[in-house]
C-alpha cells in the first residue's frame, strides 16, 4: 500500500459516519441553489412587497400634499409681504407672476418676493391664483393628483384659505 493509499485509509476510519471529507464538501458547495430554495426566496419577497408597496405608496401621497401645503404657505406669505409694499394684493391678471417680475408702473415694488421662479405643484400643474373675493384677500388652489376641482385623499383640492 503506498503512502497516499494509507493517508486516505486512516482519514476515512477517523473521521466520523456521516460527515463529508474535505473535497466532497467543496464538491457539494459548488452546486448552487436548488429550484425549491428559490421559489421559497421568491415568495417571501412577495409577500414582503405585498405588505410593505400599499404602506410606501400611501406615504408617498401625503408627502405630495405635504410639499403643496408648504408652497401655498410659501405663497401665501410673500403675497403678503407684496402687499404690505404695494398696497394691495396681485389682480388676477398678474397672479403669482407679479411675486418674481415686477408689474409695470408699480413703483412700490420692492420683489422678487420669492427667491425661485414659481414652481409647478407636485403633480405638474400650475397653481390657480385668485385675487380678492367676498371671503378672502386671494387664495391660492391645487387641484390635487387628478387636476379636477373636489375630490378626496390624494385627489382633494389643496388650498390656503
Amino acid at each position: 500500500m503506498n503512502r497516499q493509499n494509507h493517508a486516505n485509509l486512516q482519514r476515512s476510519i477517523s473521521q466520523p459516519a456521516g460527515e463529508l471529507t474535505q473535497h466532497e464538501s467543496m464538491h457539494r458547495q459548488s452546486h448552487g441553489f436548488t429550484l425549491l430554495e428559490l421559489l421559497v426566496v421568491m415568495v417571501i419577497i412577495g409577500l414582503l412587497a405585498a405588505y410593505v408597496g400599499p404602506r410606501y405608496f400611501a406615504q408617498l401621497g401625503k408627502s405630495e400634499q405635504g410639499a403643496a401645503k408648504a408652497q401655498i404657505e410659501a405663497f401665501a406669505k410673500a403675497l403678503d409681504t407684496y402687499r404690505l409694499d404695494t398696497g394691495y394684493f396681485p389682480s388676477a391678471d398678474l397672479g403669482l407672476n407679479a411675486l418674481v417680475v415686477r408689474p409695470s408702473g408699480n413703483v412700490r415694488w420692492r420683489g422678487p418676493y420669492l427667491q425661485k421662479a414659481i414652481p409647478l405643484d407636485p403633480w405638474g400643474r400650475a397653481y390657480i391664483y385668485q385675487a380678492s373675493s367676498p371671503d378672502s384677500d386671494f387664495n391660492v388652489i391645487s387641484y390635487g393628483k387628478d387636476g379636477q376641482v373636489g375630490g378626496v385623499d390624494d385627489n382633494a383640492d389643496i388650498s390656503f384659505r
